[in-house]
């Protein structure tokens, strides 16, 4: 199953950098599995040439799956039992992260037996309790919403975020969205893209975030027209978040509407790749850094430890020494990290979670 999603992921020629760190753990949990396959064999060898070398006629009485339990035989079990258990809980962990890093296109088919994945939707309201490391850029983007005088041949301007997957460009969004500063932005709307760039859908989920109504429309042209005449003259604000598609005549038709807006209107896209900023905006993008690792801790802590404030223990600075060195950097991991540990505290008390050392994370 592994070396299966290793060829899928290389055909695939996935660049993403916190794809290829996913890919370099797969890689590393796959010559682990194969060393464990080779004790098993080795031990297998030993204790058949055992079996054959021993004559005595007790061995003979003595029913052959017994002829193995030697003090040897049951240590042996116990090491390979502690080593397939790390296997199995890695392998849980990947599969988890194929959840942050959209992989699911890719392993969907051999992690589970669901025939097909899609990113699940976001909206625009706040699911953070609190954000870290991202003032700055939230500063930065407000004062690129509110600048009228950027040259434009449109009444509106485009700000892309562009990011890494999991890097917290969402997040980044949404809080700028919804800033009170912004207030002045009427109509305001909110677009889960992902990979279907379906002008289509994406004029009516706009059209029907405005109106607050379905559409019943079904061409093209008679949403764009409502669509046109419902922003027309107005300052709107749209979000398009996680844009995958580089196609530039369907940039042109969904944006046709847009035309109409009033001066200072703006469309922040959400992207990961700099060719789609390059599309629908040629002179530039916003490119969102990582977050510091005292940021990525404040980040997991808040997930993980929510209404546990009290505890401290030693045992806690190493898990966050390597939580810190697992995210690099990546929010979205380090909650992810956060809402494990938390899940795993349901299951048991504190401390043994940290003296069975389960967060020995890979």
């Amino acid at each position: 199953m592994i070396e299966a999603m290793l060829i899928d992921a290389e055909e695939k020629q996935l660049t993403d950098e916190a794809v290829k760190m996913w890919l370099d753990d797969l890689q590393d949990l796959a010559y682990d599995a194969d060393d464990i396959l080779d004790e098993f064999s080795t031990q297998a060898l030993r204790t058949k040439s055992n079996q054959q070398a021993t004559t005595s006629k007790l061995n003979n009485i003595i029913p052959a799956c017994f002829t193995g339990l030697t003090p040897s035989a049951f240590k042996f079990n116990f090491s390979m039992g502690s080593k397939i258990d790390n296997i199995t809980r890695r392998l849980e962990e990947l599969r988890l992260r194929t959840d942050v890093l959209r992989l699911k296109d890719i392993a969907g088919q051999r992690w589970s037996s669901t025939a097909s994945w899609q990113r699940p939707p976001t909206s625009s309201l706040p699911t953070e309790p609190a954000v870290y490391g991202r003032d700055e850029d939230k500063v930065r983007i407000l004062e690129m919403v509110l600048r009228i005088d950027e040259p434009s041949d449109a009444n509106f301007g485009v700000i892309p975020i562009v990011g890494m997957g999991g890097i917290g460009k969402t997040t980044l969004a949404r809080e700028v969205f919804n800033d009170e500063t912004l207030k002045d932005f009427s109509p305001k709307a909110w677009v889960c893209v992902s990979d279907n760039f379906d002008v289509l859908k994406i004029s009516k989920a706009i059209l029907e975030s405005i109106t607050s109504s379905s559409c019943d429309l079904n061409e093209l042209n008679a949403v764009q027209i409502q669509l046109k005449e419902t922003i027309n003259g107005k300052k709107f604000l749209f979000v398009f978040d996680d844009v995958w598609s580089q196609n530039y005549d369907l940039w042109e038709t969904l944006k046709s509407p847009f035309m109409f807006g009033a001066v200072g209107s703006k469309v922040i896209v959400t992207t990961r790749h700099r060719q789609v900023a390059s599309i629908m905006r040629p002179n530039g993008c916003y490119e969102l850094d990582l977050l510091s690792d005292d940021d990525c801790r404040s980040v997991f802590v808040k997930h993980a430890l929510e209404g546990r404030d009290n505890v401290t223990n030693e045992k806690l600075e190493v898990i966050y020494q390597k939580v810190v060195e697992k995210c690099k950097g990546l929010p979205l991991a380090a909650r992810t990290l956060g809402g494990l540990l938390r899940s795993k505290q349901i299951e048991g008390e504190w401390m043994n979670i940290l003296n069975n050392k389960i967060w020995d994370l890979p």
